[in-house]
């Protein structure tokens, strides 16, 4: 059996998410910055970790300036 990237335990064949090429638990497949649970293929990928379109990964790494899809609002400090 594989583990899930998030806590280490292992990840059973009748509950598991297939995304970014790793098995995850139902409830361990959040948002790396705001812990939003997210659906397979419904997300951003960026480093190994699964990101919300909008708006942590638009604010993280989307292009920053004026009129850039409303995430100008949404910028995180590090």
């Amino acid at each position: 059996m594989t583990k899930c990237p998030r806590c280490t335990k292992e990840v059973y064949f009748a509950e598991k998410k297939s995304s970014l090429g790793k098995d995850w638990h139902p409830l361990c497949l959040k948002c790396d910055k705001c812990n939003k649970l997210l659906t397979p293929g419904n997300h951003a990928e960026h480093g190994g970790k699964p990101y919300c379109h909008i708006p942590c990964y638009a604010s993280l790494y989307g292009p920053r300036g004026y009129g850039r899809g409303g995430t100008e609002s949404h910028i995180y400090s590090k």
